[in-house]
């Protein structure tokens, strides 16, 4: 695999991309929480790009895979920073979003950022405000007590080692929340979800579906899909929804 080409942002953080030139409106995969470009979802959904020749770009946030920084430093707002920088400096014209998890949240900041670059939207068990609704209102008070002691919070992890959850993370995210107003989302909106989700529930969903504003938005649920929705089937999924987008987005 080509090694990534790196993006420095006006904040001088390091972002590792990789760019697949195209026609327009070009596509932006963008990640979950810890997770990083080289997942099964983006590189499919590279390879898709590839074949049909549509542009299409994935990148590591800061303190994530590849990027420079580190992840116990970053926040949704930098992330966010780092996906609109990614987008303005590399991409042409408007963009369908493609957001997994965290993406989801990170895809509904940057649609309200910069909407007119924005063709339409795809998300994947979208995650919006989870270090508040999710992280906080689940805590314990000994989990609460660590973070005000040490300021970081390791929470176990189906994935792989445990996250650290840090102070900063939990504060910066409350500035960032999207489900407590409506949601303005003036183009086509596809939400995608698995039945058998367990880090990100159908509840998250329908509360989306609730505060968007939009004129084409749609909810599909996939029976038995988990939270990593990487099966054949699911990515088939994720292939049909860009294409639908593509087809009937803009503003």
């Amino acid at each position: 695999m080509a090694e990534p080409q790196v993006l420095t942002t006006p904040q001088g953080r390091q972002i590792a991309y990789h760019l697949t030139e195209g026609v327009a409106p070009g596509v932006v995969f963008l990640g979950g929480f810890r997770s990083d470009m080289d997942g099964t979802k983006a590189v499919h959904l590279e390879a898709w790009a590839i074949r049909t020749g549509r542009a299409f770009l994935r990148f590591d946030y800061s303190g994530h895979g590849k990027s420079g920084g580190d992840f116990l430093d970053g926040c949704i707002g930098d992330w966010a920073e780092d996906a609109g920088q990614a987008i303005q400096s590399l991409t042409r014209g408007p963009q369908v979003l493609v957001g997994s998890s965290m993406g989801g949240w990170i895809s509904l900041l940057i649609s309200k950022a910069l909407p007119k670059r924005i063709w339409g939207l795809v998300t994947i068990a979208a995650a919006p405000d989870f270090t508040e609704d999710s992280m906080w209102a689940g805590f314990t008070e000994a989990q609460i007590d660590e973070m005000s002691d040490k300021g970081v919070v390791h929470l176990p992890s189906e994935y792989g080692d445990p996250y650290p959850i840090t102070w900063k993370l939990i504060v910066e995210g409350r500035k960032r929340l999207v489900l407590r107003d409506e949601l303005p989302l003036p183009f086509p909106v596809r939400f995608l979800q698995g039945t058998a989700d367990e880090d990100v529930g159908l509840s998250t969903a329908l509360r989306l579906m609730e505060r968007a504003d939009c004129p084409d938005m749609q909810l599909t649920l996939v029976d038995g899909a988990d939270h990593r929705f990487s099966t054949p089937a699911c990515l088939d999924q994720i292939e049909a929804s860009i294409t639908d987008v593509l087809v009937r987005g803009g503003t």
